[in-house]
């Protein structure tokens, strides 16, 4: 494929991951900033009202995918459809020809540090309440699982690069930006600290409210420890009062990467775009703004001698360097995803009834082939199927079919990929729709699965275009849903709601089994499949 470079994924990182997106239609409104941003900033909405109140300027956000949003840019398609765009960090488009023309007038906003919260008493029982802890002695009690955590998808959202390029960065001690050769011998301790992730997310918010589910009993997924995450994010759950107890937030002593949001205005907006932009960025950055984005978004302010409220224990910190060169990006991605995590175990439960005849069976099968590779886009290079990734395809139409499972090895996978591609291109479309009967197949296929190898995220995905016509119904599932083993129990179903499916059962699957809805009914279905890729 023809590669953006790893700046590029950066980029995309910055956008966070979102569950939503749209496209602006028709020319601006008068008085309306257009504004291609992250869904974290969904709660800078109170803020943004009463901004329009004082200054005239309404915001109109299109929230979009993180890969995406980097494509967006650097391909232009942003161009005419958005006058500024308003991602988590702008450290990287600086370096990427294709995106740093496309970027004009940059203010900050505000700012939060990616940093670790652990339940209270689990501070406690580590030792480290009050005293200051490094990343070396995190990765350390990481790795013998003193401890547990959830951490977003580092190819899908900004808090989870962040993360990856902190640690890295501290472990590596070199005082500069890490490089492709200090990533080898950081390694064994990234894979130390990583061995204690027990939950994987596409966005920020999503690994919060999973979090904040899992340890209130309302998802049968396991319970963790504690969170990877923005600072404002965590301060937020604790603010919330749904925690059972509060999380302590831990800033490593010898650094964090922050987040400094800033307005961005886009190099080819007209006069009124400009001068809305400037009325906006002056606005956010009043002593009274600063400090009400303080209290409704628990993040910092930017602006000097506005005071830290109460909340934030830690003042001054440490940042740590990105990484410099494409190179860098690159090897540290590849070691993530290729050495460093635990794989993941997928099992893909894949209509192919009647109903899928035609340019829906067709869709299907070039989502799947996509995540061999096949997909050259940027976002398919990184939400591909991953080295010591176990993929099992369970297509079904009146009656189960016979799932087969892959496993990508390590060293050269292109065999194994190209014999999943196979298989995808091989799928073909007739008879019923027994989706009930198929997910408790898809249970029974994984258990044995999971006991002869236990150390894997492990998920199924759950794609119908259709209801459920043969078979058992969604309430016969639900009612053995509870005797499935201890470890089943904890196996997440993303659903992807595709042509006439029904969105009410496939969002009870999810929610009863703690996994996520995807809608594949307005956007290309492999877009979707990509998407889900974070969540695994």
């Amino acid at each position: 494929m023809r590669k953006l470079g790893a700046f590029a994924l950066c980029v995309s990182l910055l956008a966070g991951c979102s569950d939503s997106s749209s496209t602006p239609l028709g020319d601006p409104e008068p008085g309306t900033l257009r504004i291609l941003a992250g869904s974290e900033l969904a709660d800078m909405q109170p803020v943004l009202d009463d901004a329009a109140k004082a200054t005239g300027v309404k915001v109109k956000f299109t929230f979009t995918g993180t890969l995406e949003g980097a494509e967006a840019l650097a391909n232009g398609s942003v161009d005419g459809k958005y006058d500024a765009v308003w991602f988590s960090s702008n450290r990287y488009p600086a370096g990427i020809p294709e995106a740093a023309k496309r970027l004009g007038n940059q203010v900050k906003i505000m700012s939060s540090p990616v940093v670790l919260g652990l339940a209270t008493s689990v501070v406690r029982r580590l030792g480290w309440a009050g005293k200051p802890v490094g990343w070396g002695e995190i990765a350390a009690q990481a790795g013998k699982k003193a401890f547990s955590y959830g951490m977003t998808d580092p190819s899908a959202s900004n808090s989870g690069f962040s993360a990856l390029v902190g640690v890295a960065s501290a472990l590596a001690g070199a005082g500069n930006a890490i490089d492709a050769q200090q990533i080898a011998s950081v390694t064994p301790q990234l894979t130390q600290f990583f061995s204690a992730q027990a939950l994987s997310a596409g966005s920020s918010g999503w690994l919060s409210d999973a979090y904040t589910r899992r340890a209130t009993g309302q998802d049968p997924g396991q319970k963790v420890d504690g969170l990877v995450n923005y600072e404002s994010v965590l301060l937020s759950a604790n603010a919330s009062g749904k925690l059972p107890e509060p999380l302590t937030l831990i800033y490593p002593s010898d650094g964090v990467v922050t987040a400094d949001y800033p307005l961005s205005l886009l190099a080819d907006a007209n006069s009124d775009a400009r001068s809305a932009h400037q009325r906006l960025s002056d606005y956010l950055r009043t002593p009274e703004t600063q400090k009400r984005i303080m209290e409704t978004t628990q993040r910092r302010p930017v602006v000097p001698g506005v005071a830290l409220g109460p909340q934030f224990s830690q003042h001054d910190l440490v940042e740590l360097p990105f990484p410099a060169t494409r190179q860098a990006v690159d090897a540290l991605l590849a070691a993530y995803f290729d050495k460093i995590r635990r794989p993941s175990r997928t099992l893909y439960v894949l209509d192919t009834s009647g109903s899928m005849e035609g340019d829906r069976i067709a869709a299907l099968r070039t989502a799947l082939a996509g995540l061999t590779g096949a997909d050259g886009s940027l976002t398919g290079r990184f939400r591909r199927f991953r080295s010591r990734e176990e993929v099992t395809m369970l297509p079904f139409n009146t009656v189960p079919g016979a799932p087969q499972t892959f496993t990508v090895p390590e060293q050269n996978p292109e065999g194994e990929l190209g014999r999943i591609k196979a298989f995808a291109e091989g799928l073909t479309a007739g008879g019923g729709t027994a989706i009930y009967d198929s997910l408790s197949q898809a249970y029974r296929v994984l258990e044995p699965l999971a006991a002869k190898d236990p150390d894997r995220f492990t998920s199924i995905v759950l794609m119908t275009d259709g209801e459920n016509a043969n078979g058992s119904s969604l309430a016969d599932f639900l009612a053995s849903s509870g005797s499935l083993p201890p470890a089943m129990k904890q196996v997440p179903v993303f659903t992807v709601l595709f042509g006439e499916g029904s969105g009410d059962e496939l969002t009870q699957v999810a929610t009863r089994t703690g996994g996520k809805v995807f809608d594949g009914r307005n956007v290309r279905l492999s877009q979707v499949f990509q998407e889900i890729r974070g969540y695994q």
